[in-house]
Order: structure tokens, then C-alpha cells, then sequence
């Protein structure tokens, strides 16, 4: 070969080398990258929304002949609009103990009417139990409240386990309880006539119990479950409640234990919507409520299914819970649920002895709502293990088998993925912190909440941020610092298997320290190393960026799954925020649902945007949505209320303090508004309004003057929340619409010398209040109350709170207390004892003051509110 011949091949072969090598680094032009970011948004609103809202069409009274046995959601409707027109149902209402209860005798002896008599027979009780119990910090004390119970059996049946299913009939104060929690009573209503109708004989027998104190709380499944006659028979429950209006109805809590009850929910419900995700959350206590579920179980020991409707939580507790905003179709889908389970239940073996199949917990989970899954914890601790393991196992092979395509040691491959995984890591990092930064900055500037009333503003405020945190290390280390001896494909496939392990690390974590949401993961898991093994097998692991288009197909799976899962987070927690209180920032919550469904649902999308050319300018792009939605947020877009439809909740006590010495004499007697924060923002949104607030201050704590800061907190939350709690001095003294009498009936001292009893009988309103602290040098040694709170000092201290409230049977409550002291002298100043009426209902009128400070509240602002009576004495 000639010189000339040497040099031109030479030429050619360094021009082959490198043309291979800039191939290697190639990417796809930028003006494809619009196109890909806009085809996950498109995705969301042509699938994950619409099987989000899909619900069954509604049956008529008319379509009853062709469609017989089933649900008919006409008929449930015509009874909540009657139940909607009794109003508020406060628990020692007349609305409440006699208009509802009677009410709901007629509709039972409606069906008794139309019940095939020859198969059935249905008997009616109306239970009015007295008993006690502690629940958060406070005893709870009831009397003569009224639960009505129907149980319907078949003739034939020998059975003595029943199937209970549970729902309230009263209210929030001012709210009529149309959804929450009428819509279930009248599913339960016509569950119960389409049991009694039928011809299908079934094996158990049913209890329906309508319990009339479920807002007080809880109180009337207490009542039931510790005194019934029927329930020491009940051994399974399907608790219902309502946590807004419409909707579909979510299983989200299940058993304890007892995996045989989501299993008949796999295979009987009709309309699947459930996750574990969802179980775990509600019993860490993050969402403000509480259900009758909890009672069953700890009280009674009856595993069971808790499911409640939850869209328009903004309606929950107000008066805009009424019959014109619940969904007919939201009552069809939650009917055909229920009463599909109830005949499943109804003919249920392992309801016999379901000790014997108490194997667990179980893992469940819908996938937008088309089929259901459900295994035991068990098996997905097995599961949960074996795929992370396998995953890494994987990315392993991969990783070789790029090392061995490109010719580059195993070594080398192995650094690339340590530097593309610790970026990765970063970007996990980022990909929280921004979003909680975010909400932290907006709680800086008082502007929590802006999402309230337009929820797409969290696309901008919290979901971007995500996403740029999520990519951004990865993004500057290919843009800056590329490798060049590797080809970019596989750089782009590395940070993908980063976020596998990064997967496979958190499921091993989480299943180690016993939760069952690592099912999260190895659905991510599975998906991906599906999509792993196809690329190998097939090749298309080496042939580019071909690999993409299996990943990403197969990608589509879990990013629509994981849209629908915590698109039902935000629309629980949206109108929860406000009412979380003001001592959280709620923004930080939010934030942290929109970063973790990003990091679930995009975490193998969005390291993507690597492939196209100028990927910064893409993030720069993300940025500047993520500031014009900021400007936004803070216009009045951003004002978090609405009349009507997401309102401001403004919860107060018009109170009279009436502060009574040692000596006897009256030492304070004032009037003013005792504020209860339901949201972060206070009351500063009220003052460009005509509203007085002249006078407004916390209540500072710990209060040393007074028990319990002289403030007649309703609950325990209201007590532990006083921090969160303001005092509005008035000049015009409350009118107070009825009695409260506190009578010292006898003192004594006792064998011991050093303790003194003093007993009490106390007289007033169906809701009232005591507090109870010794002074110094003195210990509460017993009392007439149930001893939970004495006999656990470490968890219960004084001031002691003693809730009291009665339905039908208005005697006054006796009582006494046992004060022991070292040195037995009981001539100074023992205790401490506060005394609150609270004048709930409507059947206590409100004094003209009152009324024309709520009319000067706007518009967006909901009022629950009502007289309250403090006595705070010393003896």
C-alpha cells in the first residue's frame, strides 16, 4: 500500500471513530421533548380522571321490574330528602333523640310491611345506654342516648354469629347530615328492605344498627357493642361513614387482622376502590377524623371493613351537607357495595369462629377500579423481598452486559453507576425538599392554603418543583460533565436503573420496619424489570434508545396507577387543610403528597427529558410555569374562599365566665367569643371585613390563673388545640338559654384521715363540661368516673377533662371525687373545679349580639357556634 493509500485509510478510520462516537453521545432534537411531557398530562386527563369519577348509572323505581334484587338508588333518594328536611340532628336534640328516631321506626316498619313474613323475621330495637369511656385525653361520659337497631334473620337459620353494619344519623352542629352520615343510613334502609324482600334465604343473621351519637363522639357504638343484647353475637362489621358528599365509597381500613374480609371484598364488591396506602394514613392519625370502626375493634374485638364516601370534603360539617349535593349516582355505586358484601357476609363460613382465620393483616390494593389485589402481609413481606432482590440482580446483568457491548471494563461501568446513582439520590432528595420549601416559603409569607379553591394550582406550586428536583442533578452532569466513552442511551438507562434500586432499597427498608405500603414499590419494581427483561432478551437493550419505547409502554401502567392513587390523597386532604388547625402548616402536607406521588408516578418518566437536546432550557422552562403559577397563587385566585362551596370555618363559643372564689365571691363575670382555629390563617382573613375583631389574643398557655385557661373547650381536641385558640371580649353579656346548677351535696373524710370526698350533683344543657385540677400539694385518689386516667398517670394529667352529655334522659349526673393530701388538713384550698353547659342545638336560641356578629361575617365564612356557660369554682 502507498503512502498516499495509508494516510487517506488511516483518514477513514479515524473518521469512522469518530462519527461512531458522536452517534454514541447523539440526542433527539429538543422539539420532540414538548410532545413527551405533554403526553403524561393528557394521560392523567383522559384516563386516570375519568375512571377516578366513573360511577354507575342510577336505578329507578321504574327500572326496579327489569333489574329485580337490585340496588335502586330512587328509592334510597326519596327517604334522604326526607331525612334532609329534619335538619340538624345534635345529639339531645328534639331533632335528634324524637323527630329522626322516629322517623326511622316508620321506615323500618315500611319494609316489615313489604318483607316476605314467611322466610324473615325482622325485630326492632331502640337501645338507650348509659356508660363511659376515655377517648383521646378526656372521659366520656353519656346518658340515655339512643342507637336503633333492626335485626333481620331467616326463620330456618340456627346461626348465632351476626354480621353487623353500622352507620349514624346525627349531625354537626348546624349541619343536617345528608351525606355525612345520611346517605349511608338510607343505603342501609334499602339494603335492609332488599334482604327482607328476597327470596334467597341467607345463612346469618343481619343487626343494622343506626346509632344516634357517632358526632359526640363515638359514644353510641360504645353504647352498643359494650351493652347490647345482640352484640356478643356480632362478629364481623361494615362500618359506613360519609367524609364529604358523593363520590365512590373507599375500603380503607380493614380487619384487624382476618385477611378473609378483603378477600369477599375482592370478589363480591362491585365497584373495587380500596388501598393499604390509604389504611396506613388514616391510623397514623394525619387526617382529622375518626370513625365508629375503631370502637368495634377496640371495644368489642369484631374484625370488619371501614368504608366511607369522601369527595367534597369541603361540604363535611356544614350546612351545605344537604340532599341537593349528594350524587344520585354516588348512592347507586355505594348501594351496590354494600349490598353485594352483605350477601357475601350474610352466607360467610368463616363468620362461625373467625379466631381460626385471624392469619394476619392484608396488603390491598385497586388499580382504577377495574380489578382488585389483595394478598396477606406474609406474602408480601416474601414478595416485597424477592423482588427488590431480583431487581438488583438485574440491574446488575444490564450493567454487564453494557460493558460487554461497548467494550469498557466492568469497572468502569460499575463508577458510571455509582456517580449517575449518588445523582440520582440527590435528585430523590430535591425532588422532596423543593416542593416542602415551597410551602414553608408560602407559610413564611402567610399564604397557606391558595390551592383550597383552585386545586390545579399545585401542578405549578409543588408538582414542578417535584419534577425539576427530581432531574436536575442528572440533567447538569450530562449537560456539563458528559461521558464520552459511553454512549448516552445507556447513560440515560443507568439513571433509570438508579431509581430501581433506589426502589428496591426503600421496599427492603420499609417492609423491615413493618409497613405494608412497600406494595408501592414492587408494583414499580415489577413493571420495570418486566420491561428490563423483554429489552434484553429482545436486544433492544443495545440498539440505542429503542429500549425506551418498552420501558415507557409499559411505564404507562404504573404512571396512571400512581395518579389515581394520590389524586385521592389530594382530594381527601384539599378541604381537610382547612380544617387541620393552625398550629400545622397544611401546605407542608400537601407539598409532601405532590413530591411522593411524583417521585411514584414519574420517577421512570422524567430522567427522560436527558435524551433531548438542551434539557436545561427544559427545566428552565418547568421553572418559569412553576413562578407564573406562583403569581397567580398569591392574586385573588389564590384567596383560599368561597362561598358556599369551599368555605372559611369560623368555630366559636359566645361564653359567659362566671369565676367563683374559695370564699364564695364572685371574682370574674364576663362575656366574649371563644375562637377555635380551624385553619392556618386564623381569622386574618376576616379583617378587611366589617366584622369587630377589637380586643382579639390568644389564649396564652400554660394557664396557671385559671383550669383550663378559664376557656370552655369543647373536646379533648379543643383542650390539647388551645394554643390554636383566641378570646374576643364583649361588652354585652351572653344570654345564656338554660340552666347549669353545680350542687355540693356532702363532704367527708375519709377512714385514712388524708383524703376528703366531695359529692356533687350536676344539672343542665344535653352537653357539659368539667374540669377537674387539685392544687398543690394535692392528688385525685379516686372518683366516682371510670379510673383509666388515675390508674395511668404517665399518659393522663391534671387538669382532668370529664365530658357529659345525654339524649332522652336529662337527670342530673351525680358524682363524687377523693382528694388525698400528705399533712390532712383540708381547711385551705383543695381544687380547682371548672363547670361548662354548652348550648349545642338549635332548640337554644342565640342573643341578638350574637346574631349580628355572624351576619357581619362574609359571605365565605361558615359558623359553628353556640351559647356556653363556665363556672370555675374553688373548694
Amino acid at each position: 500500500m502507498a503512502d498516499g493509500d495509508k494516510a487517506s485509510y488511516s483518514d477513514t478510520v479515524l473518521y469512522n471513530v469518530l462519527s461512531k462516537e458522536k452517534k454514541l453521545r447523539r440526542r433527539l432534537p429538543w422539539y420532540y421533548a414538548p410532545s413527551f411531557l405533554l403526553l403524561w398530562v393528557v394521560l392523567f386527563y383522559a384516563i386516570v380522571l375519568p375512571l377516578f369519577y366513573r360511577l354507575p348509572d342510577r336505578i329507578t323505581i321504574a327500572d326496579e321490574p327489569l333489574k329485580p334484587g337490585e340496588f335502586v338508588a330512587e328509592r334510597a333518594q326519596k327517604v334522604l330528602y326526607e331525612f334532609d328536611r329534619i335538619g340538624p340532628k345534635v345529639v339531645g336534640s328534639i331533632a335528634n333523640e324524637v323527630t329522626t328516631v322516629a322517623f326511622l321506626l316508620n321506615e323500618v316498619e315500611k319494609i316489615r310491611g313489604e318483607m316476605r313474613s314467611d322466610l324473615f323475621d325482622l325485630e326492632v330495637d331502640v337501645q338507650q345506654p348509659t356508660g363511659t369511656y376515655v377517648v383521646g385525653t378526656m372521659t366520656s361520659i353519656y346518658q340515655g342516648i339512643q342507637n336503633v337497631v333492626a335485626k333481620l334473620s331467616t326463620k330456618s337459620s340456627n346461626s348465632s354469629s351476626y354480621l353487623l353494619i353500622n352507620s349514624h344519623f346525627d349531625s354537626k352542629p348546624g349541619s343536617p347530615g345528608t351525606g355525612d352520615d345520611g346517605t349511608m343510613v338510607v343505603v342501609m334502609l334499602e339494603v335492609l328492605r332488599l334482604m327482607s324482600i328476597s327470596e334467597d334465604k341467607f345463612e346469618h343473621p343481619l343487626v343494622f344498627l343506626f346509632n344516634g351519637a357517632e358526632e359526640n363522639p363515638l359514644q353510641a357504638s360504645h353504647g352498643f357493642i359494650t351493652q347490647h343484647k345482640w352484640a356478643a353475637n356480632c362478629k364481623a362489621v361494615i362500618n359506613l361513614e360519609v367524609g364529604g358528599s358523593g363520590g365512590r365509597d373507599i375500603l380503607f381500613q380493614s380487619g384487624p387482622n382476618n385477611p378473609w374480609l378483603v378477600k369477599y371484598y375482592k370478589q363480591h364488591s362491585k365497584h373495587p376502590f380500596a388501598s393499604t396506602l390509604a389504611e396506613e394514613i388514616f391510623q397514623f392519625g394525619i387526617l382529622p377524623s375518626d370513625t365508629d370502626f375503631r370502637i368495634f375493634r377496640d371495644y368489642g374485638n369484631i374484625p370488619g371493613l371501614d368504608i366511607a364516601q369522601f369527595s367534597n370534603g369541603y361540604v363535611y360539617h356544614t350546612k351545605f351537607d344537604s340532599f341537593d349535593v349528594v350524587p344520585g349516582r354516588s348512592v347507586q355505586s355505594t348501594g351496590e357495595n354494600v349490598l353485594s358484601l352483605v350477601r357475601a357476609f350474610a352466607n360467610a363460613s368463616e363468620l362461625y369462629n373467625t379466631k381460626e382465620h385471624s392469619a394476619g393483616h392484608a396488603v390491598f390494593f385497586d388499580f382504577l377500579g377495574l380489578f382488585f389485589v389483595t394478598y396477606t402481609e406474609k406474602t408480601g413481606i416474601i414478595l416485597n423481598y424477592c423482588f427488590a432482590v431480583l431487581s438488583i440482580l438485574l440491574v446488575g446483568c444490564s450493567l454487564w452486559r453494557m460493558g460487554y457491548v461497548s467494550e469498557i471494563s466492568v469497572g468502569r461501568i460499575s463508577i458510571a453507576f455509582v456517580i449517575i446513582f449518588g445523582l440520582h439520590l440527590l435528585g430523590c432528595l430535591l425532588c422532596i425538599s423543593l416542593p416542602l420549601i415551597m410551602a414553608l416559603l408560602y407559610d413564611i409569607g402567610d399564604r397557606t392554603l391558595n390551592y383550597y379553591s383552585n386545586n390545579w394550582l399545585v401542578i405549578g406550586l409543588y408538582i414542578c418543583p417535584a419534577i425539576i428536583g427530581l432531574v436536575l442533578p442528572s440533567t447538569l452532569y450530562h449537560s456539563f460533565k458528559p461521558n464520552k466513552k459511553l454512549s448516552h442511551s445507556y447513560q440515560i438507562y443507568i439513571g433509570l436503573h438508579a431509581h430501581c434500586v433506589v426502589l428496591a432499597f426503600l421496599a427492603i427498608f420499609l417492609t423491615a420496619i413493618g409497613l405494608r405500603i412497600p406494595y408501592m414499590c414492587i408494583i414499580s419494581l415489577v413493571l420495570y424489570i418486566g420491561s428490563l427483561l423483554i429489552n434484553l432478551i429482545s436486544t433492544l437493550h443495545d440498539r440505542g434508545y429503542y429500549w425506551v419505547l418498552t420501558v415507557q409502554l409499559i411505564q404507562l401502567f404504573q404512571y396512571v396507577y400512581f395518579c389515581y392513587l394520590f389524586y385521592i390523597f389530594l382530594v381527601i386532604f384539599f378541604p381537610a387543610m382547612g380544617r387541620n388547625r393552625d398550629s400545622v402548616n397544611p401546605d407542608m402536607l400537601i407539598a409532601l403528597i405532590c413530591a411522593v406521588g411524583t417521585f411514584f408516578a414519574l420517577g421512570f418518566v422524567v430522567p427522560l427529558i436527558n435524551m433531548f437536546r438542551w434539557s436545561t432550557i427544559i427545566l428552565i422552562g418547568l421553572g418559569v410555569v412553576t413562578f407564573i403559577f406562583s403569581m397567580i397563587s398569591i392574586s385573588e385566585v389564590g384567596f383560599p374562599y368561597r362561598a358556599k362551596t369551599s368555605v372559611m370555618r369560623v368555630n366559636f363559643l359566645q361564653t359567659r365566665r362566671m369565676f367563683y372564689e374559695h370564699d364564695g365571691s364572685l371574682s370574674v363575670d364576663d362575656s366574649g367569643y371563644y375562637f377555635d382555629y380551624q385553619d392556618r390563617r386564623a381569622l386574618r382573613p376576616l379583617q378587611d371585613y366589617s366584622v369587630n375583631l377589637t380586643g382579639l389574643s390568644s389564649i396564652k398557655t400554660p394557664c396557671d390563673e385559671y383550669v383550663m385557661c378559664g376557656i370552655p373547650c369543647f373536646w379533648s381536641s379543643w383542650c390539647r388545640g388551645l394554643s390554636s385558640a383566641a378570646w374576643l371580649p364583649r361588652e354585652q353579656e351572653v344570654d345564656i338559654p338554660g340552666i347549669l346548677e353545680l350542687n355540693l351535696l356532702n363532704t367527708s373524710l375519709l377512714e385514712s384521715g388524708k383524703s376528703k370526698r366531695f359529692e356533687f350533683e350536676l344539672a343542665g344543657p344535653p352537653h357539659m363540661g368539667l374540669y377537674i385540677r387539685p392544687l398543690e400539694g394535692v392528688a385525685v385518689e379516686d372518683w366516682s368516673f371510670i379510673r383509666t386516667m388515675l390508674d395511668k398517670p404517665e399518659k393522663y394529667s391534671a387538669p382532668y377533662q370529664i365530658y357529659l352529655s345525654y339524649g332522652v334522659d336529662n337527670s342530673p349526673f351525680k358524682f363524687h371525687i377523693d382528694f388525698a393530701k400528705s399533712d390532712g388538713d383540708f381547711d385551705e384550698p383543695i381544687f380547682e373545679l371548672g363547670v361548662v353547659g354548652h348550648y349545642v342545638s338549635k332548640d337554644f336560641e342565640r342573643d341578638a349580639t350574637t346574631l349580628k356578629f355572624i351576619a357581619d361575617l362574609p359571605e365565605f365564612a361558615y359558623t359553628m357556634e353556640w351559647p356556653s356557660l363556665f363556672k370555675r369554682y374553688i373548694f
